[in-house]
């Protein structure tokens, strides 16, 4: 009976942390139902997004359809700590207005999602939200233009004229402008972004706004020439939002846009700021960079495991990305014995396996050459024998002879 009790107890308790585990995952709703942009897929995306760091349970309230009667609509923010707008369409009920304002002023966050902010033009309180936003009616005269130009002054132009325009979809370097920020803090201050659309001229009230990245909106894509807003932050009351302009989802078959390691970074770690005010995600081990855009198809970040299986498969000529984030991750290392010896074996077990190419082998021949121990010893030689893979391989056992 005493080991009876004792498995029950095990298993409450098991379960307690189960429950309590999800408990303590932030409540996320996404609002979403109308749209220039792809709500259908892009409510989606967001929701994977957001859950698979780990720190969000989300919800999804879809409205009316466009011209249908939106009285109903009144969804319940205050039972969630961020609301993620995925909205661009019919006026929401004055009442669902006014419980957002207040939801906001009183504490709640808010992630403003890329055609978002074209919504409401004439809704004053959810213009001074956004900070900035675009397109007909919202700019009057007293709207302020806001950019950075290529001296890095921050420029506010109150100029006449409707705001909000993009150029073809293409790829752009995001620059973060304040690297203490937790949302941005530890990325890389510049890293390419893949195909988007680059918002430009924005306008707003631009009150108690923080600009936290912008990107250089090149002429040759029709742009303005000069650096635009790409990533803010604004207070509201004692309401924290986050405005990402990053994330085109259309018609295309491919969302290259929402694949983006910085846009996933960046999304879930700025609406994890925006219900807390701080942010404890960890960064990834394989941060985006100025080399080359880094795409995330799954929307989530590989294992060593998935990151090992996919480089047996690889050919000269064919993307190297899954190589050089292992290449990444053993540098990260930073000479620790241990890691090393367990990146080693890795590698030994994937050179062994049938189905590793033999370019796969050279390239981690290389590898091998600088952190490779004596238990590499006998695959290199063995290396030796195959015409594909023997210079790669008495290279490697040269630099190791002369260590």
């Amino acid at each position: 009976m005493k080991k009876i009790f004792q498995l029950i107890v095990i298993a409450l308790l098991s379960l307690s942390v189960l429950f309590g585990c999800k408990e303590n995952k932030l409540k996320a709703l996404i609002v979403t139902g109308q749209n220039n942009h792809n709500w259908e897929e892009s409510h989606i995306i967001l929701k994977k997004i957001l859950e698979n760091s780990g720190t969000f349970n989300v919800e999804t309230s879809i409205s009316p359809a466009k011209g249908e009667d939106m009285s109903s609509f009144v969804p319940d923010f205050y039972a969630f700590d961020v609301i993620v707008l995925d909205y661009n369409g019919d006026e929401w009920p004055e009442k669902t207005k006014k419980n957002f304002e207040k939801y906001v002023k009183d504490g709640g966050g808010v992630v403003v999602y890329h055609a978002s902010d074209n919504s409401f033009p004439a809704w004053k309180e959810y213009n001074v939200m956004i900070g900035l936003g675009g397109w007909k009616g919202r700019n009057e005269k007293s709207g302020s233009y806001v950019y950075y130009n290529n001296r890095d002054e921050l420029i506010r132009d109150n100029s006449e004229g409707n705001g909000g325009e993009h150029g073809p979809q293409h790829e752009f370097v995001i620059e973060i402008r304040d690297t203490e920020h937790s949302i941005v803090k530890g990325l890389n201050k510049r890293w390419l972004h893949s195909q988007d659309e680059l918002y430009s001229k924005l306008r707003g009230p631009a009150q108690n706004m923080n600009i936290i990245a912008t990107a250089y909106a090149d002429t040759s894509y029709k742009g303005t020439g000069r650096h635009e807003p790409i990533l803010m932050t604004i207070e509201y009351g004692k309401g924290r939002v986050f405005h990402t302009v990053l994330g085109h989802v259309g018609s295309e078959k491919v969302h290259y846009a929402t694949q983006d390691a910085g846009f996933i970074i960046t999304l879930q770690r700025g609406a994890e700021w925006a219900a807390t005010g701080e942010v404890k995600q960890q960064l990834p081990e394989d941060l985006p960079n100025v080399g080359s855009a880094f795409l995330l198809p799954n929307y989530k970040f590989y294992t060593l495991d998935e990151l090992f299986a996919k480089a047996k498969s690889f050919e000269y000529g064919k993307a190297q990305k899954y190589l050089y984030l292992i290449s990444n991750r053993i540098r990260e290392a930073k000479g620790g014995s241990e890691k090393l010896k367990d990146f080693e074996n890795r590698i030994l077990k994937t050179m062994q396996s049938d189905d590793a190419t033999s370019e796969c082998k050279n390239y981690f021949c290389r590898e091998l050459s600088w952190m490779g121990s004596e238990k590499s010893l006998p695959l290199l030689n063995e290396l030796l024998k195959n015409d594909e893979t023997s210079e790669m391989a008495q290279f490697a056992l040269t630099r190791l002879q002369q260590q």
